[in-house]
């Protein structure tokens, strides 16, 4: 339940909760305040961490079965009316990948996406993921409108990297994978940042070779969409790549309720 009339949530992968603990992760959640963090790429359980998180925030997790890898979380300051880590199918249950929170007024889904890997080898699972993610989306939003954030592992058009044409048959950039995303727009889910920005400039992630991060060369792969009713609450969308610690940096949006 989100009493606050104004709500904050914000989106990070970490790429390893642990390694972002040794740098700023607690100094970022105190200066931010965000009323929800959803985490991806947390690679680890509960009990790997040895830590109080602040008392204002119940924890969620849902770890991968296999050990260090994959993973997600949420942070709140109000807890839910319930929680649920899978979408009940079995292929894409075991790697921790989605966490969905039910509040009063909208559901928040947090995910990552399976990657195709460098060789594409993956890429046939990848189009099986999406096509039912959004069946699964679908299915919650007969409920309740529908926000889901997270890696969403592609750049939806080409203003949403730095190099298109270099990156056209690139995992990330296939067709097919942004084809996966033009499904979640088609269906009604609104791209929260492209609300506000339609500029390109704007990205997420940079690789760590090459001084891409300093050099601006990245993409916008972290997202937050969210049912077309919500829409009348969303107040901004904003990426934050000034926070360092991962090669992903934040991302957030603010909604307004009291409407």
């Amino acid at each position: 339940m989100v009493y606050a009339p104004r709500v904050k949530l914000i989106s990070w992968n970490v790429n390893g909760l642990r390694a972002v603990l040794r740098k700023n992760f607690l100094d970022y959640l105190e200066a931010e305040k965000p009323d929800v963090l959803c985490l991806q790429e947390t690679k680890c359980t509960p009990n790997d961490v040895e830590q109080l998180w602040p008392a204002r925030y119940t924890t969620f997790w849902n770890s991968a079965e296999k050990k260090g890898y994959s993973g997600t979380a949420i942070f709140t300051r109000t807890r839910p009316l319930q929680v649920v880590p899978h979408m009940d199918i079995a292929e894409h249950d075991r790697e921790g990948r989605v966490l969905a929170a039910e509040f009063d007024r909208f559901v928040l889904v947090n995910v990552y996406v399976p990657n195709s890997k460098r060789d594409l080898s993956r890429l046939t699972y990848r189009q099986r993921w999406d096509a039912d993610f959004l069946r699964h989306l679908k299915k919650l939003e007969k409920k309740k409108p529908v926000i889901f954030c997270g890696d969403l592992n592609v750049a939806h058009t080409e203003i949403d990297l730095a190099n298109p044409k270099a990156n056209v048959h690139n995992h990330g950039f296939t067709p097919e994978e942004r084809a996966g995303f033009g499904a979640f727009v088609k269906a009604g889910f609104l791209d929260t940042f492209r609300e506000f920005e339609k500029g390109g400039g704007h990205y997420s992630w940079w690789s760590p070779m090459g001084g891409a991060r300093s050099r601006n060369v990245g993409w916008r792969i972290d997202y937050f969409l969210i049912s077309q009713s919500l829409r009348p609450h969303l107040q901004r969308a904003f990426i934050r790549p000034e926070i360092e610690g991962s090669d992903h940096c934040p991302v957030g949006v603010e909604l307004d309720f009291k409407k």
